[in-house]
């Protein structure tokens, strides 16, 4: 049997009935009535006889064909069924970018907030540039000419946040089946450096007596008063505090304690915040304000949410302190500097400011067996604020010192 030449092909015509001319190791041209020549291999897998297309002449000539039809012989010799390759091929061309972002989006367990802005930075950062592309056939540098428009805005941190989510999204398809490679691990080094900058805190002794005696005096709404005296004595983020739930409190236990649940925490682990007897005298003044309903320190909009995230900056800016001089953050900075330079040690310090500890072992003993050192520290803790506040209004300060033995 003759194999099949250019010249041959190009002769052939349509009959009433299809009928094929042969090449040879599988390959044959299929000539339709309709006048199609159709490129087809076949060939045994596991004992069944199967068969892959392999496009039409004259987009595909003969050199192609045969080209194609060796690739799939190897594909065989690989134990690779060439028609199911080609299937998966196909299939993840047509899978997009936006259907897997939305098909990850749904299996995420995000709060409102966290939702509402994953779904800006998709809606308005990536999918306009990249929701119609194969998931399968993205690459790093279209994904950097993503985030080169972003960064050209000046908005670099946002940028590596961007390329953060497109990573997500895409190690799921390669979790999944549907992508091979996450090109987003090519950009390391490729995006701006971004400047940390530290929120503005005052930490000198003094100053943080003055700041205290100026919030003694504020005479705002009293539950915006309570989380500005509570602030300097538990040292949690601002979201956590503000948000606090009278549920989360225990002030008649023997060691009284604030419980703030997993959900609410940037490390997704319960943690405990040991009250000092001003912490808790400060909250009994304020129950009967506030004790009814399920927030602390509730918006005066509504008692169903608590005060917004700006009320505290709001107020510091109000008792006369610039974003510059202080911010609600900033009295973890405050604690954390006058702790360490009191010689408490870091590890309790830095478990009371729920910063996270890599090693698992020890994040639970630490948790387990030093919660009557933190204890120790926050009483100590408080009574320096006392003192400093005592000192800002002309009396003497006494040091703060650690506990010794």
């Amino acid at each position: 049997m003759l194999a099949l030449t250019d010249t041959r092909i190009k002769l052939v015509k349509p009959t009433h009935k299809p009928y094929k001319l042969t090449d040879g190791d599988g390959l044959h041209l299929l000539v339709t009535p309709a006048g199609g020549r159709l490129w087809r291999f076949r060939y045994q897998r596991a004992g069944r006889e199967s068969m892959v297309s392999l496009g039409s002449y004259p987009a595909v000539g003969l050199k192609l064909a045969r080209q194609r039809r060796d690739e799939a012989r190897e594909q065989l010799s690989a134990g690779i069924d060439p028609a199911l390759a080609k299937r998966t091929e196909r299939d993840g061309r047509a899978i997009t970018f936006a259907s897997i972002a939305a098909e990850w989006m749904a299996r995420q367990p995000f709060s409102a907030k966290t939702r509402a802005k994953a779904d800006w930075m998709l809606d308005d950062l990536i999918l306009p540039h990249l929701g119609t592309r194969s998931i399968n056939a993205l690459t790093a540098p279209e994904i950097l000419a993503v985030l080169r428009r972003i960064e050209s805005r000046g908005r670099h941190e946002t940028a590596h946040r961007t390329k953060w989510r497109i990573g997500q999204i895409i190690r799921y398809a390669v979790a999944t089946g549907r992508a091979e490679h996450d090109p987003t691990a090519d950009l390391r080094g490729a995006l701006t450096a971004v400047t940390v900058t530290n929120r503005a805190a005052i930490t000198a002794p003094l100053r943080v007596g003055q700041l205290l005696l100026a919030i003694e005096g504020y005479s705002g709404q009293p539950s915006t008063a309570a989380a500005l005296k509570l602030a300097p004595l538990v040292f949690a983020r601002p979201g956590e505090l503000r948000a606090a739930e009278w549920s989360e409190f225990d002030l008649d236990a023997g060691f009284p304690e604030w419980r703030i649940p997993a959900e609410r925490m940037k490390m997704k682990e319960q943690h405990i915040v040991p009250l000092a007897r001003q912490a808790v005298a400060l909250l009994r003044e304020l129950q009967p304000f506030t004790g009814r309903g399920r927030y602390l320190f509730p918006s005066l909009r509504t008692t169903a949410r608590p005060i917004s995230e700006n009320t505290l900056n709001a107020a510091l800016r109000r008792l006369g302190y610039s974003k510059e001089e202080m911010t609600a953050h900033g009295f973890r900075s405050t604690a954390s500097t006058l702790l360490n330079e009191t010689g408490f040690p870091p590890d309790i310090i830095e478990l009371q400011l729920a910063h996270a500890e890599r090693n698992k072992v020890r994040a639970a003993y630490n948790r387990a067996q030093r919660l009557n050192e933190r204890r120790d520290m926050m009483q100590r803790w408080a009574d320096y604020l006392d003192q400093l506040r005592l000192q800002a209004s002309g009396s003497n300060v006494v040091p703060l010192k650690r506990a010794t033995g």
